[in-house]
């Protein structure tokens, strides 16, 4: 069925097809003009060779006036007799009351004497004119001429009527001849002209089959090929202007390619992600890094996707909310099942010269590390705040109160003066925790390194320690705890500054102290791994909630805060010592189980060093 139809679509076919119905419809309108005319002409002609002599008319018109019927109806036999006219088939006689006179044929005398019934010689007797038709007599299938003519005698006045009878069967077989010959003749033309018709058409469709197999060479990426040019015509033209396509199609094919492989290079290493969309907000293009921002392993997952699907925001926007609002830029939180993403989008339309907006371009760029950097800084000018009110409140109190009289007041003044002194040194300490931290964020703190036995340093840092307990065994309200050490053997030179690795051992061993309970066992232990020394001082306090372990070295933070700030703490201790720890190139972290204890690490690196090698040199 699909050869058949591709047949028929043939353009060469179409034209042989067109060609020969049109010399088809013309024969047959020639044809049936010439055939129309050929009838008439005979039935003229033949209509003329059958009219009676105007003496025999006068002859019947005489019989039929004289009063001896009988004598005159033999004399019309004999009349009828002499008509010698092969092409009249019967000639019969009526008078003017429509009666049968006479007839030429002898099989029909018994209608002599009888009443006509024609119609015709009933309206030529009573109006005097002539009347003809042409009958099929359907008993013998023959076709005849029946004419009737009006007789009148010399006043004018209608005696009779005469009524011819021609078979035209022969006249007919004549015009079947030659219509048979006409339209044999018109069948053959046709063929002849189809076949030319097929090779003229095919002449004709030759370049325009070479121009569609070259342009499907183009569409295939094939721009090699050239369509011959025959000649100067429009073809001839077309087939130039074919080829000319094909070299600028080439060239735009190249520069294409090129853009879209630069345009690719770009996108392919952008740092943004980037998405384009058509008019309907469904993506068609994706770069790698848009893939990466939004989790999605294949660009197939995305094409053809909505985009606020995609970026999860169907129940916010609209695509023509995105192409026709003014707002372009949004901030897009993406930290859902656990994922810390937060993405600033950026849309713009793709808009023609004419203005139709076709599309629209997204342009996504992590923001994560901005947001919590200004969240930190939000949440680290509030907690300064917070911290400094905090004394500055008790400060302003006792001095308002000192202001008022109290300073007179011999027992109170003193033990305002101290809680001031008291509240004053703790924003001080802050405020040098505060620079501490300042310096090591700008990256402007210098650090001493030397090599250190780590050994001997943490011993004589633990050993302070020994000595407060020492020194507070006779006080009551001190709290008691006992340090327990399991050293390595080995001396560990490791390159430190002494001064602040020193702080961030205060700084661990206080909270060790504040937080475990009286008579609790502070556990410090030194081993040497593969280039690590690893620090580690345990507590028996009330430990740290899971929830809680991630934050413990954020500025200002505090597990129990209420105690913390009873206790004096000013909640940037461990963020120094993480910072310090980082400045010498080690770790910090801490293992804690709720309720019983806290394990602080210190991992710091090393490299063998024995003190001979000092010789060596």
């Amino acid at each position: 069925m699909n050869s058949k139809l591709k047949f028929y679509q043939s353009i060469r076919v179409k034209i042989a097809l067109v060609f020969a119905l049109m010399l088809m419809l013309t024969l047959e309108c020639v044809g049936a003009v010439f055939v129309r005319q050929l009838e008439h002409q005979n039935l003229n002609t033949f209509k003329q060779t059958i009219e009676l002599p105007s003496y025999v008319d006068n002859s019947l018109s005489e019989q039929l006036s004289r009063s001896n019927t009988k004598k005159a109806d033999q004399e019309i036999r004999q009349i009828l007799s002499e008509v010698n006219n092969n092409n009249i088939s019967e000639i019969r006689v009526v008078d003017s009351k429509g009666v049968f006179r006479g007839t030429s044929t002898a099989d029909n005398r018994n209608i002599v004497g009888q009443k006509t019934t024609d119609a015709m010689v009933k309206a030529t007797l009573l109006n005097n004119r002539s009347h003809s038709e042409n009958v099929y007599d359907g008993a013998n299938h023959n076709r005849y001429y029946v004419n009737v003519i009006p007789l009148n005698d010399s006043n004018n006045n209608v005696v009779g009527a005469v009524l011819l009878r021609a078979s035209l069967e022969g006249v007919y077989s004549n015009i079947n001849n030659i219509t048979l010959i006409y339209f044999s003749a018109a069948l053959v033309t046709i063929i002849l002209s189809l076949f030319l018709a097929v090779l003229i058409s095919q002449e004709i469709t030759r370049p325009i089959e070479e121009m569609r197999k070259q342009t499907l060479r183009i569409a295939r990426g094939d721009f090699s090929g050239q369509v011959r040019v025959m000649g100067n015509d429009e073809l001839g033209q077309l087939a130039g202007a074919v080829n000319n396509l094909s070299v600028r199609v080439e060239e735009a094919q190249e520069s294409s390619d090129s853009e879209r492989r630069r345009l690719d290079s770009v996108l392919s290493h952008m740092s943004d992600g980037v998405l384009a969309t058509d008019r309907r907000g469904n993506i068609t293009i994706v770069n790698n890094m848009a893939l990466q921002l939004l989790g999605v392993d294949h660009e197939d997952d995305l094409i053809g996707k909505s985009i606020i699907d995609a970026l999860d925001i169907r129940h916010d926007y609209t695509v023509r909310e995105l192409i026709n609002s003014n707002q372009k830029e949004m901030i897009i939180d993406m930290s859902a099942g656990g994922n810390d993403l937060i993405l600033n989008a950026y849309f713009s339309p793709i808009q023609r010269e004419s203005g139709f907006i076709s599309g629209l371009v997204c342009v996504l760029h992590d923001v994560t590390s901005q947001q919590k950097e200004e969240r930190e800084r939000k949440q680290f000018v509030s907690n300064v705040s917070h911290e400094l009110r905090t004394p500055l409140t008790s400060v302003h109190s006792y001095v308002e109160a000192l202001s008022d009289g109290a300073w007179k007041d011999q027992d109170i003044a003193p033990q305002f003066l101290t809680v001031i002194q008291n509240e004053t040194n703790r924003m001080i300490r802050m405020i040098n925790d505060l620079l501490s931290l300042s310096r090591m964020d700008s990256g402007t703190t210098k650090l001493n390194l030397e090599y250190v036995n780590i050994k001997e340093l943490f011993n004589y840092i633990l050993n302070r320690f020994d000595m407060i307990i020492k020194k507070n065994e006779n006080n009551k309200d001190s709290k008691k705890y006992t340090i327990e050490r399991y050293f390595t053997d080995k001396d560990l030179w490791v390159e430190i500054d002494t001064d602040k690795f020193t702080q961030v051992i205060d700084n661990i061993m206080n909270n060790a102290i504040k937080y475990s309970p009286d008579g609790g066992v502070i556990t410090t232990r030194l081993l040497e791994t593969h280039n690590h020394v690893i620090l580690s001082i345990s507590d028996q306090g009330l430990g740290i909630p899971r929830k809680d372990l991630g934050r413990i070295f954020d500025r200002f933070f505090r597990v129990d805060k209420a105690r913390s700030r009873k206790q004096g703490g000013t909640g940037l201790g461990l963020a120094i010592s993480k910072e310090v720890v980082n400045l010498l190139g080690g770790q910090i972290w801490v293992d804690s189980v709720e309720g019983q204890g806290s394990t602080f690490y210190i991992s710091l690196p090393y490299v063998p060093y024995e003190e001979e090698d000092d010789w060596d040199d």
